[in-house]
């Protein structure tokens, strides 16, 4: 309902409040200083090995602040934890070995990449991630628990290295304290954009728009509709920034409702015009809507209501919902296929796809995700993927629509695989309804009689 492209570096951004943000960027310039300081100290004393690490700390420090200043928030992150924790490393056990003059403090910054990575992995679960967590905690338990004597300590000073056990340790429990104030600024936006998600709903700031489904002949065959938030505070809202956080809110069950009430009503109304009788309305279900128990019930009694004829009427779920409850999600859908809705699989190709799956649920449409779409003309897989989905979708009885479409370069070479259903920029950007049925109204006029 919110999907129209991947988010793009400055959606991913806006997912974090400025606060965060700046946090992050004075973090990094405090690494970069940090290293550069200690490699002037260094430096005077001869010691160059140690001063190329410290001139890959600056560089390290740099360079995340120019991916976090650029919008590259998630990948600045991943970096940052990568080279923290071979830094990290690396200073405890050549340079920051503890003794009877000072302890060993360097692995304090191993929980600020374990930091890093929850903040991260709040915005968007990964392998990666969760690895990198899991790694920053073990060494930190394993530098904290043993001095791990080796052959290749430097022999510091100890005035040296009591002066860098003070100042590691100010910096590392500064960054610390840096990360825990972004969480709490993070948790705090992330209760007002749920107590504003709420107040969306009340106060009518939810508006739905319409990009149309068209057929070979380029004639329009329906719409997906597709959810906004213009807010009175915030101006308008990406759906890759609210949709996120009405998920972790819990209010997607409630949201999705209000969209499928409102679609319904437009379909309803379409029903009732020669013009419009035949489109159908797309419109996306959450794997929380579809596993809600009383899913199916508000779907039928929103159609009962509304008198929209479920024949028109098509779900979206993605493939994620595939790897809930299978078993409840093949019940639900089918019955809710019962009903004479049709069921879509959206994105197809980008998660957990596999025949089995496509055999086993109650789907009559896939479509081809835009990134396919995107790289079939100068990537020879996709395009072999998209030929071998188009037959797939045949031999099962499923119709197969190709989003993302936006030349006519791409639409020829759909067509020309079997693809007989396309969504995209060429065809027509998200409108509002009145432009949509305009542009309906404006087919008819000039389709030939008869």
């Amino acid at each position: 309902m919110a999907r129209q492209a991947g988010p793009s570096a400055t959606e991913q951004t806006g997912q974090y409040s400025t606060r965060v943000i700046a946090a992050f960027r004075y973090g990094s310039l405090a690494i970069a200083a940090l290293g550069a300081a200690w490699g002037v100290v260094f430096g005077i004393m001869g010691w160059w090995g140690i001063v190329a690490l410290d001139v890959a700390v600056v560089a390290s420090g740099l360079s995340i602040y120019a991916l976090v200043s650029r919008g590259q928030f998630a990948l600045g992150l991943l970096i940052a934890q990568a080279v923290l924790i071979v830094i990290a490393s690396v200073m405890a056990l050549i340079i920051d070995v503890p003794t009877t003059e000072a302890p060993r403090v360097s692995h304090l910054y191993l929980l600020v990449v374990a930091a890093l990575g929850f903040l991260n992995y709040r915005r968007q679960a990964s392998r990666s991630q969760l690895a990198l967590i899991v790694v920053s905690l073990l060494l930190f338990v394993v530098f904290a628990s043993t001095p791990l004597a080796n052959p290749f300590v430097v022999d510091m000073p100890v005035a040296l290295h009591t002066g860098g056990t003070w100042a590691n340790a100010i910096v590392a429990t500064a960054l610390l304290a840096g990360c825990a104030y972004a969480m709490q600024a993070e948790l705090a936006r992330n209760d007002r954009i749920g107590r504003d998600l709420i107040s969306a709903m009340w106060n009518e700031e939810f508006h739905l728009v319409y990009q149309p489904q068209v057929d070979l002949d380029h004639r329009t065959v329906g719409a997906e509709a597709l959810l906004r938030w213009t807010s009175p505070g915030r101006g308008v809202v990406p759906p890759a920034s609210f949709i996120p956080q009405a998920e972790r809110a819990g209010l997607m069950v409630a949201i999705g409702g209000w969209v499928l009430k409102q679609g319904c009503n437009t379909l309803a109304e379409w029903g009732k015009h020669p013009d419009f009788k035949h489109l159908t309305l797309s419109i996306n279900v959450s794997a929380s809507q579809i596993l809600d128990d009383g899913f199916e019930n508000l779907v039928r009694d929103t159609l009962s209501t509304t008198g929209a004829d479920a024949r028109h009427l098509i779900l979206e779920m993605t493939e994620s919902v595939l790897v809930t409850d299978t078993d409840t999600v093949v019940a639900r859908l089918a019955g809710l296929q019962a009903l004479g809705i049709t069921i879509a699989l959206d994105d197809f190709g980008t998660g957990y796809s596999s025949l089995a799956y496509l055999r086993s649920l109650p789907i009559q449409q896939i479509k081809i995700d835009r990134g396919f779409v995107k790289d079939m003309l100068d990537d020879p897989r996709s395009a072999s993927l998209i030929k071998n989905v188009v037959q797939i979708g045949r031999d099962l009885g499923q119709q197969v629509l190709a989003e993302g479409v936006e030349t006519s370069d791409q639409q020829a070479m759909l067509a020309q695989v079997g693809c007989v259903q396309f969504q995209g920029y060429f065809h027509g950007r998200p409108m509002e309804l009145a432009d949509f049925e305009a542009r309906i109204a404006a087919e008819t006029k000039r389709a030939p009689p008869g």
